[in-house]
């Protein structure tokens, strides 16, 4: 029986949880087992579970969870399955005079969910994506026709220019097309609706017109017993870059305040690490008569104020002089800094209240008496320019906007960041590539298709909240807690491989040894990338979540305006690295920077639409400007880790399904046409296969089949045939992987010789990166599967003997390699990060030898070397900015590589390494 418990603090407010749970295989089956959480002392928790993955024997790999909103979690949950005939519905005690979650209604008008504390109303058409939120028991209604607001405009003047009359502003709200229960239990709802921004008003010359745009899915996440509602949002960027520049994007709703005088109506926003600002419409604090201390005091804290007739008489018979400030207004238009505003009303100056660094990004507005709404923004500097407005406050109606994208900020512009240079044709864009390393080509650079996905948070108050509760609740919004098994308990399920091991497991891992030299290291390059997104303002609405590939040491600065050498995008897969490190380690600042990588690469760097959909962008200076587009990007490997601890996330899941059918963006985009000989030979053709890699190309198709195949997704078994279809063809090659490239029929997945061996005589071609984007994940995984049937089971012995000689033989001698292949192969680089495959086999093999290989690959390869300094050297002064951690031998792609050579090496073969050391010694 598994025990989770938290990484990182318990929750501290109500608003249930959502986590996860593997299973070896055949330990429990859907039909046989049902679910049991408890907390440490046996007590049951009331829990809704559903299965997010199968084992090939249709036994449980995965198993999401959630727990109501509790008024206090326990230090741990343990969670296992009961043997029963028949496997029911998991929800019993709810004992906090509680009752489960209920679906009122599911109308083609209307979705209504009661979670026990609010009840929610969605229209399933129409511009309002709230209709209200009210509480249960007093029915009183806290927000009301929540919608989205966009604008935008046609075009940008130049420099020093105005806007002229040419210049078409458009103003767009949410227009609803679709609506539906996504997941439905007595413990949580999750309602999908999804829809485009529709023009409501223009500004424009007469005869032009602006259709809707920036598609939109939105995911409301309730459950049982809270007041809550976390809301995660995703746009898509569907539009020109040279034709329309957003000028904002947000979420408004309206608050009722009718019946609550001015001096009980309040405004709070927080603001640096927990700090709240607050204050009242009408203030009655500081005047020059004082109303009375009790006045002043309940104020302060929120609440009602005593009756007006326990006042001051002195300043009863002058409220009416004291201002009331109507609107609010909080920017974070940079990650170093915010401003806020306040003013009497439109048309009357701002007067500016003090601001601050970050601002933690929650706002309320309501009353003492009746309540109000609390909006929330999980990343709101960190994806600056941000904005949150409150305005009416003095009316009945009042309304808060939370600006994804700030009003106040210039014009969000996607323009390509230069004019191509002259690149004309390919060997002009192959020679400018020798410089710049950027792969660039006309129209290829385009934005058209990305996404961004940001969570929002809503919470009904019936009073106006204490600031120590608002600071509470900002805590948990911006770092979500966090229920996990133990790593070794993970482990040894194998639902994430066998390729990497608990670091709490190694044996002589001593500050001292070898392998804790290995561990500091790691600790070491983890710390200093979180050191640099944080120096390097690695942030902004595009830019949030990813890192930077490589350094320019002359300048002291990342290379993030040269060409390929810029934003990282899955480079070499620094995602892998993370996650991997996050499973050894369990620290929870590995979660959140994994997770937010996962976010943005799986967002920004990938194609949700257009002729590219399902491809991602190979590393540059904007994250979609490099003409090369390939599937090693959008690998679902690196987000199956986030998407399985996270309980099945039902936004990663509708990406990495996504790219089910990637291969067929082949025939659109030729991943190969810059590079063959033969530039005029067609090998993308849908009846005889398209080209492709068998590293980079396949390691993806082969990870999102496999993962189709255990979700168990509509169609699973076609995708479970294509993957083994492809394994077969690749065991048929001549030459199996060092055959490099081979043709995949897109409907089969039939692998079969690629054109420069039609005849299947032996082909050999190997690349440095074939098996760096998950490759050598992918493979052990599939052979560590338990296939049921014979010829699968006789299908992976021959599959894992066609992986095995390309583990061996990568960083094998020439003379072993013209042995069995006929040629050497050419010179190689990647060494170090090869080294993994090396010890793998080392490992299935059972050979101690190839294992001081693989350590000696590691530590004599081409990465990163033991008497490097392995610290930071501090640049301050007039030759930077601002004072700086400086490492310049880093770079990402050695940094993943490292990482994912030393967490798989002592995964395979810690115990060979001490003996690696004395060899050397003795040698020496």
């Amino acid at each position: 029986m598994p025990t989770l418990d938290w990484i990182g603090d318990r929750p501290s407010c109500r608003s249930g949880l959502t986590f996860a749970v593997p299973w070896a295989q055949g330990q429990y089956w859907p039909d046989r087992s049902s679910l049991h959480c408890a907390d440490p002392s046996g007590q049951r928790l009331p829990s809704q579970s559903w299965n997010t993955a199968y084992w090939p024997d249709g036994s449980i790999k995965w198993t999401g969870l959630a727990l109501p909103a509790l008024s206090q979690y326990p230090a741990s949950v343990s969670v296992d399955y009961i043997r029963s005939s028949s496997a029911k519905e998991n929800f019993t005690n709810f004992s906090e005079a509680a009752a489960p979650l209920r679906v009122i209604s599911s109308s083609s008008d209307t979705i209504v969910i009661d979670t026990g504390r609010i009840r929610v109303t969605f229209p399933t058409s129409g511009h309002s994506i709230v209709d209200r939120i009210e509480h249960s028991h007093s029915g009183k209604v806290v927000a009301e026709n929540g919608h989205l607001v966009l604008r935008s405009q046609s075009s940008l003047p130049l420099e020093g220019e105005e806007a002229g009359s040419s210049t078409t502003i458009h103003a767009l709200r949410g227009q609803i097309s679709k609506a539906e229960i996504e997941n439905e239990g007595p413990v949580r709802v999750v309602v999908r609706i999804e829809g485009k921004h529709q023009q409501l008003s223009v500004t424009e010359p007469a005869g032009t017109s602006s259709p809707g745009w920036l598609p939109f899915i939105l995911r409301f996440y309730l459950y049982a017993n809270s007041d809550s509602i976390r809301i995660v949002h995703t746009l898509l960027y569907d539009q020109d870059p040279e034709s329309q520049f957003i000028r904002e994007i947000g979420v408004r709703f309206h608050v009722p305040l009718k019946g609550e005088p001015s001096y009980n109506r309040h405004i709070r926003f927080a603001g640096v690490d927990g700090g709240i600002f607050g204050e009242a419409v009408q203030g009655v604090t500081g005047l020059w008569k004082d109303p009375g201390v009790q006045v002043r005091q309940a104020q302060v804290s929120g609440q009602q104020t005593p009756g007006f007739d326990q006042w001051n008489p002195e300043v009863q018979s002058r409220l009416r002089w004291i201002p009331r400030w109507n609107d609010f207004s909080l920017s974070q238009l940079s990650p170093d800094g915010y401003t806020m505003k306040k003013r009497t009303k439109a048309g009357h100056s701002w007067v500016n209240v003090p601001g601050g660094t970050k601002a933690d990004g929650l706002a309320y507005l309501g009353g003492a008496a009746n309540g109000g709404l609390g909006f929330g923004m999980r990343h709101f500097w960190e994806r600056y320019p941000t904005q949150i407005d409150i305005r009416n406050a003095d009316t009945d109606r009042g309304e808060i906007t939370m600006w994804i994208y700030s009003p106040a900020a210039e014009p969000l512009d996607m323009r390509p960041y230069h004019d191509g240079l002259g690149q004309e044709t390919y060997d002009e864009q192959l020679d400018a590539l020798q410089i710049t390393y950027e792969d660039w080509g006309p129209g290829t650079g385009s934005p058209y298709g990305i996404g961004r996905t940001n969570e929002l948070y809503l919470y009904a108050f019936q009073h106006t909240p204490s600031k120590e509760d608002l600071s509470r609740i900002v805590k948990d919004m911006r770092n979500p807690p966090l229920l996990a098994a133990q790593s070794e308990y993970i482990h040894e399920t194998k639902a994430f491989g066998n390729y990497w091991a608990p670091f709490s497991s190694l044996s002589g891992n001593s500050p001292s040894s070898a392998t804790g030299e290995i561990l500091q290291n790691l600790d070491f390059l983890f710390d200093f990338y979180k050191t640099q997104i944080s120096q390097r303002r690695w942030y902004g609405f595009w830019d949030h979540g990813d890192i930077m590939h490589t350094y320019d040491a002359d300048r002291h600065t990342w290379r993030y305006d040269i060409g390929g050498y810029a934003w990282d995008n899955s480079e070499l897969s620094p995602d892998l690295w993370l996650w991997l490190y996050f499973l050894c380690t369990r620290r929870r600042d590995v979660f959140q920077i994994a997770e937010n990588l996962t976010r943005h690469t799986s967002e920004v760097d990938t194609y949700h639409l257009g002729v590219f959909k399902g491809l991602g962008t190979r590393h540059g200076v904007q994250h979609w400007s490099d003409s090369c587009k390939q599937a090693r990007v959008t690998n679902a490997l690196y987000r199956k880790y986030f998407y399985y601890l996270t309980g099945g996330d039902e936004r990663t899941g509708e990406i990495i399904r996504e790219t089910l059918e990637v291969e067929k963006t082949f025939l659109v985009l030729d991943p190969y046409r810059k590079v063959r000989k033969d530039r005029d030979y067609v090998t993308q053709d849908p009846e005889t296969g398209v080209l492709i890699s068998l590293g980079t190309d396949w390691s993806a198709l082969a990870a999102v089949w496999m993962m189709e195949w255990e979700r168990r997704g509509p169609k699973w078994e076609f995708y479970r045939e294509k993957l083994i279809t492809s394994m077969k063809g690749i065991v048929g090659l001549k030459n199996k992987f060092v055959t490099g490239q081979a043709r995949s029929h897109i409907e089969t997945g039939k692998i079969s010789p690629p054109p420069a061996d039609v005849e299947n005589r032996g082909h050999v071609q190997v690349s440095h990166l074939s098996a760096m984007f998950g490759l050598v994940e992918t493979c052990a995984e599939i052979l560590d599967v338990e296939f049921t049937e014979n010829n699968d089971r006789d299908l992976l012995k021959e599959f894992q003997s066609a992986w095995l000689d390309y583990c061996f033989y990568f960083n094998g001698t020439s003379s072993s390699q013209i042995s069995r292949y006929g040629i050497s192969f050419p010179k190689l680089i990647l060494r170090q990060g090869h080294s993994r495959l090396t010890s793998y086999a080392a490992r299935i093999l059972k050979n101690p030898d190839l294992a001081r290989r693989a350590w000696n690959e590691f530590y004599e390869g081409d990465g990163y070397a033991r008497s490097l300094p392995w610290r930071t050297e501090i640049i301050s002064g007039s030759n930077v900015p601002l004072p700086i951690n400086e490492a310049s031998w880093v770079s990402t792609n050695i940094t993943a590589l490292y990482g994912l050579a030393a967490i798989q090496g002592l995964a395979f073969g810690a115990e060979y390494l001490d003996p690696y050391w004395e060899s050397v010694s003795e040698i020496n």
